[in-house]
């Protein structure tokens, strides 16, 4: 992979510092415990870390709040620590993304702390104000993603000002020239660090309709949650008008400019629209917008070879020379283990289920956790901190069960996370999973995912192969991966039963078995089927 296209095909590890490891004992992970964790890391053969927002933040969304760009939170450490992890990461061959939250601020950031005093400040344009209606309500029927109105009153302005999440989370007005050029700047900040790109968080929420137009409703048959559970009123509308607005191909085109002056550097959009793949597919096209993105359409409860097939191929036929990630989970969603799992998580599946990702067109990002199979933890309502569960638990219990802190030690204190008490519990079923129980098991699903990802930095032609979607059982998901003369048959039985795939069409050259998965075998009475035991995979090259 060269250095300035590292990011095609690549697997990028997502860290949410809180929860990889404590280096101080206050019980929250920071940026010296990613460094005390970057062999580890190396160890798992990916290609670069994405950490979640370390900056300086009231904490209300843990960091996706930003009260200062350019610093450190004292939580997470400090400057000369972010200085040492990015020098220690490249020592490892590891690139490291960070995240922006670029479309919203926390209210304690300076520009809006200004910006709500007065309409006629500096800053005053800065957010997104509008005058209540005749009747002094809200300007709009907007809704916010965490609950109620999307509009928050400011006695000093008399006006009121947009938030699409927490009303503690401002939306900045990029309708502003002087917006666009302060986040273009903070953006540069990092990239005179040495950083390698960035994860641009809600980055279809950076404009909205001047107009302010009301969004329409969704009829109850077309609600379905990305990102939110279908039971938020945030479901019943179609998001027309408080974001994915055109004026936000301009401004990408104006980060990647920037961008491209730092050679190697890449960006990774996070897409939340009504059509998530079309997005996808107009923020990355030609060579002036996102290099990547991606989003929630596999971080759902649909698990299903019909339902992978549909949506890769659906982006496949639309995205043209733009470029994917998949991911099948982050902080925001269910663990995949009990997402996809159910209840009976089978390690034999979350083996499968990584390698699958894995060999999709695109590149990847894997959530920390993934390479141990953790599951979904059980938190009680007096231990949850997210918001967003609290405010609608107990239908939807938040985002706090997949972000539990990492089991390191099976027997040690806080699965030797913490020396303290931990800002989330550990799932006590998660010590059974732990690294150092699975580093000493050659079978587990940590050594697989290793082993895994050390055999497809062989195969160029899962990093860069096109991609084709086979008919087969209903069960098996099945592709051909093609780069110039190579062409590599891809099988996945998506159940615990067995399943056969019949080679119609195809002539097996070489059966490829070096990915430590449960393979499936070519029948020695019907030369033209491969048998897919449970939860098993098949590779070979074919003439």
């Amino acid at each position: 992979m060269g250095q300035v296209t590292w990011w095609r095909g690549g697997v990028i590890y997502q860290v949410y510092p809180r929860s990889l490891m404590d280096s101080n004992g206050d019980g929250v992970g920071d940026l010296q415990g990613i460094i005390a964790k970057l062999d580890y890391i190396a160890s798992l053969n990916v290609d670069a870390i994405w950490i979640s927002p370390f900056f300086k933040s009231p904490m209300k969304d843990f960091g996706y709040d930003i009260s200062d760009y350019l610093e450190i939170d004292p939580l997470f450490g400090t400057m000369a620590d972010f200085d040492q992890l990015i020098e220690q990461a490249h020592l490892r061959n590891i690139k490291v993304v960070i995240d922006q939250v670029l479309s919203h601020t926390s209210d304690q950031h300076a520009w809006f702390e200004q910006s709500r005093q007065s309409r006629d400040n500096d800053k005053a344009d800065w957010y997104v104000w509008a005058d209540p209606k005749d009747d002094g309500s809200a300007p709009n029927n907007w809704l916010a993603i965490f609950g109620g109105c999307a509009w928050e009153w400011e006695p000093r302005r008399q006006q009121y000002y947009l938030h699409n999440f927490l009303k503690s989370q401002p939306d900045l007005n990029f309708h502003c020239p002087q917006v666009r050029q302060a986040v273009l700047n903070n953006v540069e900040f990092w990239l005179k660090k040495g950083v390698d790109g960035f994860r641009l968080d809600a980055i279809t929420f950076c404009y909205h309709d001047e107009q302010l137009r009301d969004n329409p409703a969704k009829p109850k048959d077309k609600r379905q949650g990305r990102g939110f559970s279908e039971d938020n009123p945030y479901a019943y509308q179609y998001h027309y008008y408080n974001n994915t607005r055109p004026q936000t191909v301009g401004f990408i085109e104006e980060l990647r400019a920037l961008i491209n002056r730092y050679p190697g550097a890449v960006t990774l959009g996070e897409v939340s629209s009504e059509d998530s793949l079309a997005t996808m597919a107009e923020y990355t096209q030609g060579n002036d917008r996102l290099h990547m993105a991606y989003s929630f359409e596999l971080l759902t409860d649909d698990f299903s070879a019909a339902y992978i097939r549909q949506t890769v191929e659906e982006l496949e036929a639309s995205i043209g020379d733009g470029w994917p990630c998949w991911a099948i989970g982050n902080h925001d969603v269910k663990r995949v283990a009990s997402r996809w799992g159910k209840q009976d998580v089978n390690p034999t599946m979350v083996k499968m289920l990584n390698a699958m990702l894995f060999s999709l067109r695109g590149s990847v990002c894997s959530y920390q956790g993934e390479e141990l199979g953790l599951t979904e933890a059980s938190i009680e309502f007096s231990q949850l901190q997210d918001p967003f569960g609290i405010a609608f638990w107990p239908m939807f219990k938040g985002r706090d069960g997949c972000r539990t802190p990492m089991p390191w030690l099976q027997n040690a204190t806080n699965a030797g996370f913490s020396d303290v008490e931990p800002w989330l519990p550990i799932a006590s079923e998660h010590n059974n999973s732990a690294v150092d129980v699975q580093e000493a098991d050659s079978d587990s699903i940590l050594n697989s995912y290793r082993h895994f990802l050390a055999w497809r930095k062989q195969q160029t032609v899962l990093i860069d192969g096109e991609i084709q979607f086979v008919d087969s059982h209903p069960n098996v998901l099945a592709f051909v991966r093609t780069l110039d003369t190579q062409r590599m048959l891809v099988l996945f039985n998506l159940s615990v039963q067995q399943s056969k795939f019949e080679l119609v069409e195809f002539k097996v050259n070489t059966v490829l078995d070096e990915h430590g998965l449960v393979a499936g075998y070519k029948d020695k009475q019907q030369a033209n089927t491969i048998v897919l035991p449970g939860f098993s995979s098949f590779y070979a090259l074919i003439d």
